[in-house]
């Protein structure tokens, strides 16, 4: 039968047909490619129209005005176009073409914040050039250049009088080109940022039709340490990632040869802004601004050491998607999940270094004081505390406040409080009226909480067990430990309270990682032994247990060791960069049904795994180092019966037993009452989970529609995306 008589019998029968152009005609989409469409800053979008081949006769709108001309076929073969100069707030876009018309709405922020951490850390001194109180100013741009002469790093690159010595480099696309890098410096979220990439001076390039050298990779590097200050600062070096001692190139510049751009934000410094919240938004932004100016990416990778790898292993949990892949070096999986041993480090050393506080025929030798601590002395409790415990001292002098403007309890109860928990308020949510001090009650506002307890531990318990030391000493231990105060941060007898709602929401928040969302995300982590460096091994252990927990498995996570203090091996920085690379590009390529989780695990390439190193750059073995080379000590909250998880920060507690197992050494009656009465509520059950421990909401936001703080957050919701709409009248 003949195609025409058939529609006519097809039409007859009330069946609607079209011609074939018009049914094979995909629907007109709408895709924000920089960011989440609700998430967009600094009043631009890169933006995809798909379902088009052309721009022939396609229509764009934002808030009905024409933008058609900021769309072109790119070099990809597709449309995209750089919305800029977007108003504050919702705006809709609108693409025609012929019938077919689709509609979303994005969400534009300032560029200098917030998008979804909430209100701002105040004050906040910015640096002396910007032009407005939000630390905004206009993007500088300088050059550097790998020179023939063998020389180390990077030097100076002045484009209007070009050195003679400019190596070249091959990057992965097999692009041969001068080894000159242009470095981007601005500031996004009230902060410094910088971009690097290989260039080519005097070729254009924007973000549809970058220079080719452009893999379209992201390397991020962080800082260390873990602070708050309240002022603008140095991001971290995007030519230079590797931690201390290590050898050879680093991340940063092996990214860079073969066509990453490398980036940072001074606020993914932990040791300048200790908040998962905001260190998240300030990458997310710097990344929109990335892809905007630069192109699209096909994956991210962060690099760092100590806060460093605490930044990228929060973020990894509670943003999923910020990265792709990591490599922590000397890592901690949060900081308050690792709280708990910075304060029993400090309160055991108030009592150890103090002999006039033990009691009568009570005497402590050196190896008894480490078999508390779980540790080969107690120099790493020392290293710690003299690094980190003043992070929550409200009267510690902090970089942007004033001696006028800091609090002291006396005489400015309403200061600025330097500590890191006040200035992650917006996450942990203030304390509850009915524990208010006298000082909170002054200005009528509860402080930050936090999330830390000791509330039952019984301290030198698997000592006293193994009978490393006394009963005598395990009572006179306990019962002089104490707590500290919030007022301070100085000694009182009483034990530490968490307080709410900051225990619950330092787990849903993600402040205690629980891993829960972390198999989304590969890991190689490179670990080496740790005496006196309070960088302890045990902490990529402890992760492996929690991803074990959540999941089954720890498939996504390799641990590499070796003899390098901290770091296991002077090479691992740039060999687990090599590794993770083509781990990724494996991913990538995987174009079958499954989840990233998935992906991860069967995409991983079979000589992958955990891995033994000499220290200097050669691999020993394809297993872990052992004890022998890597040895995991504990902490005194393990000594006291806690996991190696090491996140429970408020224990369940579980009646007093004197037929449990405490030992060879029976408690004499007296010895016993007084236990009965310090633990008169209980001791700590470590069988059970913790108090409120629960996994991280991912996504996260801590401000509703109108800007005001949502203490703890809510969840930002699905990612909006575009829907068909009616074809509107032209204006």
């Amino acid at each position: 039968m003949k195609a025409p008589k058939l529609l006519r019998l097809f039409a007859l029968a009330g069946v609607l047909v079209f011609p074939a152009s018009a049914a094979a005609a995909k629907p007109i989409s709408i895709s924000v490619l920089s960011n989440r469409a609700d998430l967009v800053s600094g009043g631009d979008a890169l933006v995809r129209i798909g379902g088009v081949s052309s721009t022939k006769g396609l229509r764009v709108t934002v808030r009905g005005k024409n933008r058609s001309k900021a769309f072109a076929k790119g070099a990809n073969g597709k449309v995209e176009g750089l919305l800029t100069h977007l108003k504050l707030g919702k705006s809709a876009i609108v693409a025609t073409k012929g019938r077919r018309a689709a509609k979303l709405v994005v969400t534009n922020h300032p560029k200098g914040g917030p998008v979804f951490s909430g209100p701002q850390l105040q004050p906040w001194v910015c640096q002396s050039t910007a032009k407005d109180q939000q630390c905004n100013e206009p993007a500088k741009f300088t050059y550097l250049y790998k020179s023939t002469d063998g020389s180390s790093g990077f030097k100076d690159y002045d484009p209007k009088n070009p050195p003679s010595d400019v190596a070249t480099t091959t990057t992965d696309k097999g692009v041969t080109l001068p080894f000159i890098v242009r470095v981007e410096s601005g500031y996004i979220d009230r902060d410094n940022y910088t971009i690097a990439t290989l260039f080519r001076p005097g070729k254009k390039w924007s973000a549809t039709r970058p220079q080719n050298q452009f893999d379209h990779k992201l390397l991020i590097t962080h800082g260390a340490g873990c602070g708050a200050d309240h002022q603008t600062a140095d991001p971290p070096s995007v030519t230079n990632s590797a931690p201390v001692a290590a050898t050879g190139a680093s991340a940063a510049e092996v990214g860079l040869g073969r066509g990453f751009a490398v980036m940072s934000n001074a606020l993914d410094n932990a040791g300048h802004n200790c908040n998962v919240a905001s260190e998240a938004e300030s990458l997310l932004m710097t990344k929109e601004h990335l892809i905007e100016r630069y192109g699209t990416l096909r994956y991210t990778i962060g690099t760092g050491c100590s806060g460093g790898s605490l930044a990228e292993q929060w973020i990894s949990n509670a943003y999923p998607g910020i990265y792709q892949g990591i490599l922590p070096t000397c890592s901690f999986p949060d900081a308050w999940g690792t709280s708990t041993q910075f304060l029993d480090y400090h309160q055991t050393l108030r009592y150890f270094t103090d002999p006039s506080q033990w009691g009568a025929g009570v005497a402590w030798t050196p190896q008894q004081m480490a078999d508390v601590q779980g540790h080969i002395s107690i120099a790493n409790s020392q290293v710690s505390d003299n690094a980190q415990w003043h992070v929550v001292i409200p009267t510690d002098p902090c970089k942007g406040v004033t001696d006028a403007q800091r609090y002291q309890p006396d005489t400015n109860p309403g200061g600025v409080r330097c500590t890191i928990q006040d200035a992650a308020i917006n996450v942990l949510g203030p304390r509850q009226e009915s524990v208010w001090t006298p000082q909170e009650k002054q200005v009528g506002k509860g402080w930050a909480g936090v999330p830390t307890d000791n509330v039952g531990v019984p301290y030198g318990l698997k000592a006293l067990k193994d009978a490393k030391i006394t009963p005598a000493q395990f009572v006179d231990l306990n019962q002089k430990i104490g707590g500290i105060t919030l007022v301070n941060a100085q000694y009182t007898p009483e034990r530490v309270k968490a307080d709410q709602p900051a225990l619950a929401n330092a787990y849903r928040t993600g402040m205690i990682n629980e891993a829960n969302n972390l198999d989304r995300t590969a890991i190689i982590d490179c670990r080496g032994p740790d005496p006196g460096a309070f960088h302890d091994a045990y902490r990529a252990f402890a992760l492996r247990g929690r991803l074990d927990r959540a999941h089954g498995n720890h498939v996504n996570q390799l641990i590499w060791e070796g003899p390098a203090l901290i770091i296991g091996d002077t090479r691992c920085e740039s060999s687990s960069f090599d590794a993770m690379d083509t781990w990724l590009t494996a991913v990538e390529k995987d174009k079958a049904k499954g989840t990233v989780a998935q992906k991860l695990a069967r995409d991983k390439p079979a000589d992958l795994t955990d891995r033994c190193y000499d220290g200097s750059g050669s691999k020993v073995s394809d297993n872990l180092c052992g004890d022998a080379v890597v040895p995991i000590y504990g902490t005194p909250r393990t000594v006291a019966g806690d996991a190696l998880t090491t996140d429970t920060n408020k224990c369940q507690l579980k009646p007093l037993n004197r037929s449990d197992d405490y030992g060879p050494i029976p408690f004499t009656d007296d010895q016993w009452a007084a236990l009965q009465q310090l633990f008169a509520g209980g001791v700590c059950d470590f069988s059970k989970r913790g108090v409120d421990q629960r996994g991280t909401l991912p996504w996260l936001t801590y401000q509703n529609a109108k800007g005001k703080v949502v203490y703890g957050g809510k969840r930002l919701g699905a990612v909006p995306h575009s829907h068909r709409v009616k074809v509107p009248r032209r204006r």
